[in-house]
């Protein structure tokens, strides 16, 4: 039988056939070199069965490479570790909110706005050149979930509240420019539809294609610390409740590793990992 024949399982429970192209690429951008992509590919499909789930696939995967280097695995676990940012969603605003600061934009998150009709909290307000972006998060901590329609039509609908107002009372100052949703999964294609339609960007795991938020990451380098493979889950958690989001910001502030009483070594193994990713 060839390899893309066999039937894999989605998170979603969904059907589909193996791709060899897409391991491929997801070993890629890990930064594994050829040889190594080849070996895990190889193992890989030599392991499949008919119904192996899209999960068992991701865990050999990350083994192999975690064997070989951390850092790439730590890099091929992105998907998994922006999961890993809730379960509020108020990490994955701070997120996205500092991937717009590496962008040249200034920030503000939580911030209340006043529409024509009612007051309005936008997760992010970003300014680039005195143009004002109004961003909306919207995070899902199950694998498989989509943004539907719903979500553009609420939030557009919002947005053009604080619009309405921010043109008659706030004019000679910044302008509000755009609306954007953001999301750690996909939309539905009514979404991408819509969101076209009225002019609200639509940001997405892998969309736009070629500047996904995905993509954006691996460009700027500004990889969550959920990715490590040396931090514990309650590490984790502990410094995301200091606001402590990206791992260039802890190699920076690397004094909260103080705060984890842990020993010596196993801090240089951390601030290792962290150099690791912030140079590959």
């Amino acid at each position: 039988m060839d390899v893309e024949d066999f039937q894999i399982v989605k998170s979603s429970g969904e059907r589909t056939r193996f791709s060899l192209t897409k391991l491929r690429r997801s070993l890629q951008r890990s930064g594994a070199d050829e040889n190594l992509v080849n070996q895990i590919v190889d193992q890989v499909r030599d392991e499949l069965y008919q119904g192996i789930t899209t999960k068992e696939i991701y865990n050999r995967t990350f083994t192999l490479l975690k064997k070989k280097k951390s850092v790439f695995a730590s890099k091929y676990k992105l998907k998994k570790a922006i999961y890993e940012l809730g379960p509020t969603g108020f990490p994955f605003e701070k997120f996205v909110a500092a991937i717009l600061r590496y962008s040249g934009y200034t920030t503000e998150v939580g911030k209340v706005m006043q529409g024509n009709c009612v007051t309005h909290e936008v997760d992010i307000i970003a300014n680039k050149n005195e143009l004002l972006t109004a961003i909306e998060c919207k995070f899902h901590g199950e694998e498989g979930r989509k943004c539907n329609v719903k979500v553009p039509l609420y939030i557009h609908s919002r947005y053009n509240d604080i619009k309405g107002y921010w043109e008659s009372e706030k004019s000679g100052i910044a302008v509000l420019d755009k609306g954007w949703v953001v999301t750690n999964t996909r939309f539905t294609q009514d979404a991408i539809s819509y969101g076209k339609c009225v002019n609200l960007y639509l940001l997405s795991w892998d969309l736009p294609k070629g500047d996904s938020l995905k993509d954006r990451i691996d460009r700027l380098g500004l990889y969550p610390i959920t990715v490590s493979t040396v931090l514990s889950s309650q590490e984790k958690q502990f410094l995301l409740s200091r606001d402590v989001v990206l791992c260039r910001q802890l190699l920076k502030d690397s004094f909260f590793l103080d705060h984890l009483d842990i020993s010596a070594a196993r801090k240089k193994k951390i601030r290792n990992e962290l150099h690791l990713l912030r140079n590959c």
